[in-house]
């Protein structure tokens, strides 16, 4: 299951993983970064992982390809913030982290998921959410 979760900030995308995520389920997810990205010039990410089993092979095929066409616009995006328990997911975060240096990775614990959803948020100084206030207007 992967379901997308309302966000005040309009460049933050948020969702919630667990059990068995699909194909159809990420497809959605990447829909709403896209949609996010034609509307911001940075992009933050929030997912909060709940018992998160695995992923359907279509899900797995398309979180690969989909990342992969995303290393050359890495710096659009600003931030992810991974909510979770699980140990391995959080080493996993931090092996990300390390390896797309130009996106600002940081774990937090379930019970800290408000403090995640408001660190994602936060844009760097100078930049503004609104693109028709920086004169962004779209790729």
């Amino acid at each position: 299951m992967l379901d997308l979760i309302t966000h005040s900030a309009g460049h933050v995308v948020a969702m919630k993983a667990g059990g068995m995520v699909t194909g159809q389920e990420l497809q959605r997810a990447i829909d709403a970064i896209e949609a996010a990205k034609r509307s911001h010039p940075l992009v933050s990410l929030v997912i909060i992982i709940d018992d998160l089993r695995w992923m359907t092979l279509g899900a797995l095929l398309k979180d690969v390809g989909y990342g992969l066409t995303q290393l050359g616009d890495l710096e659009r995006y600003h931030r992810a913030a991974v909510v979770t328990d699980q140990a391995w997911l959080k080493h996993v975060a931090h092996l990300e982290e390390r390896l797309f240096r130009a996106v600002e990775i940081q774990t937090f614990a379930r019970r800290d998921h408000a403090a995640a959803m408001a660190w994602a948020a936060e844009l760097p100084r100078g930049a503004h959410e609104s693109p028709e206030e920086d004169g962004y207007h779209g790729a």
